[in-house]
């Protein structure tokens, strides 16, 4: 008989699926982005090989298709998806005009940052926007994070685990970050961005897009928001309650009407984790976000929750 383990890379009982099945995870990936592009190699490498100015939505579609699939994902689905990534990273390189270097995408360095201001942003806004984790869930969430950064290339252990370990990881780095054109263009971008092709037909809605990007960018540690200035301070108040109606009214839209929002092929993939879940005994009746509740799960995962 399979385990859980066998089924899905981080299993219901998991924080990282509390997190990751919550839907502020649309701001935290946005945040994600913003806080990213601080670091002048990161960001220059994002720049110079991919066509996020042209698709700043595909990227993070893509960025969401790999966290689904080594999340909600079977093993197999991503160990696929970590060797794609890992071997497209390999081919890729980063002219430094400030030092006239030629650097790796796969630089661990790079990919260390990427990680942790992604898996932090997630995180941070799920917390605020209403999403109840204590500080030792959170630790948690960060230790089973190690396990994705490998897909990537990195060695589980040289990832923080914890929240300390999280934020002595930025300390040491914050004297390497800056605003560089690329970041100020890419944050200016990320507040109106230009709708791809097939959001075309969108354009007469886009000026309701801008609040969004506010949130996400409001939702950016203090020293981030102060090397970008782009918007006037508002509240944190404000903020914080921006993002929790946000949570609850994307919460509230039923799944299957929130999955068009990702690719096809992450569609798939969610589909098959629900068909995995539901023939080992879970109730999917509700989704895969209903597993939050471990009253869906089988009788002895529910009586030992």
């Amino acid at each position: 008989m399979e385990s859980i383990e066998d089924i899905v890379v981080q299993p219901p009982h998991t924080v990282t699926w509390l997190v990751h099945i919550d839907r502020s995870m649309w701001v935290g990936g946005v945040r994600g982005l913003m806080l990213q592009a601080l670091h002048p190699l990161a960001m220059r490498g994002v720049w110079q090989n991919s066509t996020f100015q042209e698709d700043p939505f595909g990227r993070l579609r893509r960025t969401a298709d790999f966290v689904g699939r080594v999340t909600f994902g079977s093993p197999a689905e991503a160990d696929e998806i970590g060797r794609r990534v890992r071997g497209i990273h390999r081919q890729l390189r980063i002219d430094d005009p400030d030092t006239g270097k030629v650097h790796r995408v796969d630089d661990p360095e790079l990919l260390l940052w990427v990680h942790c201001a992604e898996v932090s942003s997630y995180l941070s806004v799920a917390r605020r926007a209403g999403l109840g984790l204590s500080d030792r869930q959170a630790d948690r969430y960060l230790a089973e994070q190690r396990r994705s950064a490998t897909y990537v290339g990195l060695h589980a252990e040289d990832v923080p685990g914890s929240m300390a370990e999280l934020e002595a990881y930025f300390a040491s780095v914050h004297s390497r970050l800056r605003v560089t054109p690329e970041a100020a263009s890419t944050v200016r971008f990320l507040l109106w961005p230009r709708l791809p092709a097939e959001l075309r037909a969108l354009t007469p809605g886009k000026p309701a897009y801008f609040p969004f990007g506010a949130l996400c960018y409001y939702s950016l540690p203090d020293w981030a928001r102060r090397m970008y200035g782009v918007l006037p301070e508002v509240p944190a108040s404000t903020v914080t309650a921006g993002l929790r109606a946000f949570r609850l009214a994307m919460n509230a839209v039923p799944e299957h009407v929130h999955d068009h929002a990702f690719m096809p092929g992450t569609r798939e993939m969610l589909s098959a984790s629900r068909g995995r879940l539901g023939a080992a005994g879970y109730d999917v009746s509700r989704g895969l976000k209903g597993l939050t509740d471990p009253r869906r799960w089988p009788g002895r995962l529910a009586d030992a929750a």
